[in-house]
């Protein structure tokens, strides 16, 4: 019911429209609201403000460092690690613009940047989280390969080869975000504060987004982590005796640090995606009925993944910690920046590298 202004003695005039319906059509339209009536708690306000400039500070400091100590580490530095630089990258993205114009806006409580903000921030968002899904896709199938295939492991990931998949990557990343310029579904969203996509502007959109983009590289990297996994069991139980993989101990914690990097993405990203699958299927019995605060939790918890791989790697890869270590280091004292802190690199180009962080010392002929 809404009051009508030329009505005499204040009468209420009632609108033809129910009310779910008028509220469901005009966020199809005009993108979702925030619930009307009271403002939104000031501690829900500062709670939002804090996840998001804890995330961001993180973010910008852990994902340098891990770019930082790939270049400077040669132990870090080859082919497989260009992976896990790209990657770092990805999150980077979202730090540097996207974050601070939403601080901006929880700040303001609204958007007063204009549609060119929005539109830039909601590309580069984009950007980031599939930047994000196809590296990790990336890194899933260079483990299996130098895992299960290491054989040919050294011709499929030449230094070359490999910088060529990772442009392969960022080309499909930006096709895969254009589309959206043309469906229109970068919007502003008051709930999240954020210019971001737009579940209910197109249903087959939607699915075919969470589908190409969360769904098939998700079950790619699943397939790649299960080889690789039974691959392990097989080499622990000895099923292979006579021609047993030998697999170094360095080689499996690499390996278990780029799997904890997955699942953690997965678990942060999942709840959006499955909330989006489920408005785009059937928007008028799915969108009205999920509550504020469980989109507005599924959205952060997605922003706050751009933060954690620096901390998996400094948690699981010793290298990592120890260049963490050096980098900080050098801060207080300048001209160790410069000097090289790596040693062993060319005696450990004799054999062949680990794909990616090569966790810890490896002793030679050590296998599982």
């Amino acid at each position: 019911l809404t009051p009508t202004a030329g009505c005499e003695g204040g009468e209420i005039e009632a609108m033809d429209m129910p009310e779910d319906e008028s509220l469901l059509k005009n966020r199809t339209e005009h993108g979702p609201e925030r619930s009307q009536g009271a403002a939104r708690p000031a501690w829900a306000i500062t709670a939002l403000a804090s996840v998001l400039i804890f995330t961001t500070v993180v973010d910008v400091l852990g994902n340098l460092l891990v770019i930082v100590s790939v270049l400077r580490n040669r132990k870090l530095r080859n082919a497989g690690n260009v992976f896990v630089v790209s990657l770092a990258f990805a999150d980077l993205v979202v730090a540097f613009y996207p974050y601070p114009l939403v601080l901006y806006a929880i700040f303001h409580d609204g958007w007063s940047l204009g549609d060119t903000h929005c539109k830039v921030s909601g590309f580069l968002m984009g950007l980031s989280v599939i930047g994000s899904i196809f590296n990790i896709t990336g890194i899933a199938i260079n483990r299996y390969c130098y895992i299960c295939h290491s054989f040919s492991y050294d011709k499929l990931y030449s230094y070359r080869n490999t910088l060529l998949l990772v442009a392969l990557i960022w080309m499909l990343t930006v096709i895969a975000i254009v589309p959206n310029f043309f469906v229109g579904s970068l919007q502003y969203d008051p709930r999240i504060y954020s210019c971001t996509f737009a579940q209910t502007v197109s249903t087959s959109y939607t699915i075919t987004v969470v589908v190409i983009h969360f769904f098939v590289p998700i079950a790619v990297v699943t397939f790649c982590y299960l080889r690789i996994w039974i691959l392990v069991i097989q080499v622990r139980r000895k099923v292979k005796s006579e021609i047993r993989p030998r697999i170094k101990p360095s080689d499996l914690r690499n390996f278990i640090t780029m799997f904890v990097v997955f699942v953690l993405f997965a678990i942060c990203w999942a709840p959006l995606n499955f909330i989006g699958l489920a408005v785009a299927i059937n928007p008028e019995a799915v969108a009205l009925r999920i509550p504020e605060w469980l989109f507005v939790v599924s959205y952060f918890m997605a922003y706050f993944n751009s933060c954690l791989n620096a901390i998996i790697y400094g948690l699981l890869n010793q290298n990592f910690r120890r260049e963490y270590k050096r980098i900080i280091m050098s801060v207080w004292m300048p001209h160790l920046f410069f000097q090289e802190t790596s040693r062993g690199g060319t005696e450990g180009m004799k054999s062949k590298p680990s794909p990616g962080l090569n966790n810890n010392e490896q002793v030679q002929g050590e296998t599982l």
